[in-house]
């Protein structure tokens, strides 16, 4: 699967006029063979727990240029290895704008082709380096 925004984000873009700038937009690192995307889900919470590898990062500097959304690259810390060692890989990161409510978090955008992806945590800081273009475009 190519990298996606999630259709219910862009329905609420129209019609509620979400702000990704002034917003705490996180990244969430995932593993797919735990999590499957879906064009239907709209909330951290139709992503299992269980897919959610390692603590969220905020992304910082954020902007918004033509269409074209932007942040700092993402750093994800001390992230564990996973049970089964060097073997465990986070193949997905999703995007999100964070509520403090997994039931609210809205959902922005899959990325599962990207540099580095997969990626195998070793206990160690994760630097997810994003396209010299931006991250995505309206």
């Amino acid at each position: 699967m190519a990298n996606k925004l999630y259709p219910k984000y862009k329905q609420a873009l129209l019609t509620a006029g979400v702000n990704l700038v002034s917003g705490t937009v996180k990244a969430q690192l995932v593993d797919t063979s735990t999590y499957t995307y879906s064009d239907t889900h709209q909330f951290l919470s139709d992503v299992p727990a269980a897919a959610r590898y390692g603590t969220a990062a905020t992304l910082a500097n954020k902007t918004v240029v033509n269409g074209l959304f932007d942040a700092d690259d993402a750093l994800f810390t001390s992230v564990p290895a996973g049970s089964s060692g060097s073997t465990d890989k986070e193949e997905a990161i999703i995007l999100y704008l964070d509520t403090g409510t997994a039931s609210t978090s809205q959902l922005i955008y899959y990325i599962d082709t990207a540099t580095g992806l997969p990626v195998t945590p070793n206990g160690g800081n994760i630097v997810v380096s994003w396209d010299a273009n931006g991250i995505f475009q309206l």
